[in-house]
């Protein structure tokens, strides 16, 4: 045997005890524990809440301001609200109901076609309307006889509802400004709903937050809306579901 071939057998064996080596480390070695980063922070994740208990099931239904006008399929209010309640632990779907353009006859009238097309009855209905009524000038009188007629239909139903108010602006006038914003309160006391009493107070004054229209909020806006109504959202959520 030449000298070059038992070069190659002792090459052979020299990288076969390597692979052994190797595969005896890689068996017998722990796993190595994540590091903290270096600052003592902790990395994005580790501190999420995990989501626990039966699924909540919350219909949000609405306009513009509910179907995310202009907005990604992900970035509307319904959408970041149950990314907002699963990170606090909520097991939480969020139906987005909402259609652009509708007023509170509209919303009237489909109603029960939405409610009937549910597999079950949702856990919480939050119920937004009205602003396009306001730039319409539909008088608050038949805007209140429409939400009465959807409260009620929920009422019948035994279906706990989350009212969110809406404001009329000052150049409607002051009695139709007075007799429409409260509007909602009286309703909510009526029908025994909890209740945000203008759900857009927390960005209406900052146009940083709103697309150019001045009446839709972008994605940031939403993020905003989000922050500032979620804790009226999990207090109104059932007791047991909460």
């Amino acid at each position: 045997m030449n000298i070059g071939h038992w070069q190659k057998r002792l090459q052979i064996a020299a990288c076969s005890a390597a692979l052994l080596a190797l595969a005896a480390c890689g068996s017998e070695a722990p796993a190595e524990a994540p590091k903290q980063p270096s600052d003592g922070s902790i990395s994005e994740g580790e501190l999420a809440i995990p989501v626990m208990g039966e699924e909540v099931r919350i219909l949000a239904f609405g306009d513009s301001l509910f179907a995310g006008y202009n907005l990604a399929e992900n970035e509307g209010y319904p959408e970041r609200l149950e990314a907002a309640l699963r990170g606090r632990g909520v097991n939480a779907r969020v139906v987005d109901a909402g259609v652009s353009g509708d007023t509170s006859s509209a919303g009237r009238e489909r109603l029960p076609f939405v409610l009937n097309g549910q597999e079950e009855a949702p856990d919480l209905f939050i119920l937004e309307l009205g602003g396009n009524d306001l730039l319409r000038g539909i008088e608050p009188e038949e805007t209140r006889a429409n939400f009465e007629a959807m409260l009620s239909n929920l009422r019948e139903r035994e279906i706990p509802v989350l009212l969110m108010g809406m404001r009329a602006p000052p150049n409607y006038g002051p009695e139709y400004q007075a007799e429409f914003d409260a509007m909602y309160g009286e309703l909510a006391e009526e029908f025994g709903t909890a209740i945000i009493p203008f759900w857009l107070e927390d960005i209406y004054q900052d146009r940083t937050l709103f697309l150019g229209d001045r009446i839709h909020p972008n994605a940031e806006g939403i993020e905003a809306l989000v922050e500032s109504t979620i804790d009226e959202i999990v207090a109104a959520l059932p007791a047991d579901e909460g």
